[in-house]
């Protein structure tokens, strides 16, 4: 069963997160001299990165030794105000001592399936593996209709069973989208859901409690096999869990 932990509001809600990932930093670089973090894009996790970059936050990790990479990417430039990177940027890396080459983007400016390509390259390149390399931390968020990252219900990289990054064509938005799949997940030693809203809250109980119906519920595909998975959630989100 994941750890779940029901903040009372939604300040409450964007410390708890901060406090949650800096610890984890703060473990990482401790025990291995290094972060890898992979962050999740949206509206929710915007004011946990922004709490992030503050002093009482950023001050306690060492940003020299961060690798920040993200969970997926719409296909657009980096300065598009619906590029991840750019909320990303805007709020936390604009603010700390984080070193450009030690942010890696999804080249969402780029064709899909290259811009996947090379991003699994990217990912291999740092981690020095072939297999599916162990992140410290992937951040994600969990949507009104069950998906996480862009593994949205329906499409092929749900199936993937080889590949760490896929380029898909989301139909119900009639986007392409570069996104990470539950094979790379699957990999990490500590996944987060950041959810918030009560317009979460039926979708988050159906995940968590419902029966698995992955092709339908993306989320419950994310099952670490030797990591850890841990909900933070509102009260709103979490009204119908607790």
């Amino acid at each position: 069963m994941p750890n779940i932990t029901v903040f009372p509001d939604p300040d409450a809600f964007v410390h708890g997160a901060a406090e949650f990932v800096c610890g984890l930093a703060q473990a990482a670089l401790a025990e291995s001299g290094r972060f890898a973090v992979a962050l999740a894009g949206g509206g929710t996790p915007r004011p946990v990165y922004a709490l992030l970059a503050t002093p009482a936050f950023a001050d306690r990790i060492a940003w020299d030794k961060v690798h920040v990479f993200f969970g997926d990417e719409r296909c657009v430039p980096p300065d598009d105000e619906r590029s991840n990177f750019r909320m990303a940027r805007e709020a936390l890396f604009d603010h700390v001592p984080l070193p450009p080459a030690n942010v890696h983007r999804i080249g969402g400016e780029d064709d899909p399936a290259q811009a996947a390509r090379a991003y699994e390259q990217d990912m291999k390149l740092l981690f020095r593996t072939q297999a599916p390399p162990a992140f410290d931390l992937i951040c994600l968020g969990l949507g009104e209709d069950g998906h996480t990252a862009s593994l949205f219900p329906g499409t092929a990289g749900l199936r993937e069973q080889e590949r760490w990054v896929v380029s898909q064509y989301v139909k119900t938005m009639k986007t392409w989208r570069v996104t990470v799949t539950p094979v790379l997940i699957n990999a990490a030693r500590n996944v987060v859901f950041m959810v918030k809203g009560s317009g979460k809250a039926e979708i988050l109980k159906r995940v968590l409690a419902g029966p698995y119906e992955p092709d339908v519920l993306p989320a419950q595909l994310v099952r670490p096999t030797s990591g850890r998975t841990s909900w933070l959630v509102d009260a709103a989100a979490g009204a119908a869990v607790r």
